[in-house]
């Protein structure tokens, strides 16, 4: 199990210190960051928490995965390492 968490369905209005404070509730957490687009600065609706041990991040998936966030539904779970290489190749 990792410390670090995808947390994604966020608002577009949800701010990494409120993501940060939601997830403080279970746990030390030691980074909180919601993703943005660097065109516009809009988030794209994810982010990721990272928590001090891996006993407060699985207490945060179980207790935050579905709950209600500015009228969203949250998906917590285990980040995933990103592909090497980036993004997949579409065509």
């Amino acid at each position: 199990m990792g410390r670090k968490l995808y947390v994604g369905n966020l608002a577009f209005s949800v701010s990494s210190s409120e993501i940060e404070q939601l997830f403080a509730n279970h746990g030390t957490v030691t980074s909180a960051t919601v993703i943005s687009d660097r065109a516009t600065g809009q988030s794209k609706g994810f982010g990721f928490v990272e928590m001090s041990s891996d006993s407060e991040a699985q207490a945060a998936i179980a207790a935050l995965n579905g709950q209600d966030l500015g009228g969203r539904a949250l998906k917590v779970n285990e980040a995933q390492p990103k592909p090497a290489g980036g993004r997949p190749n579409r065509r």
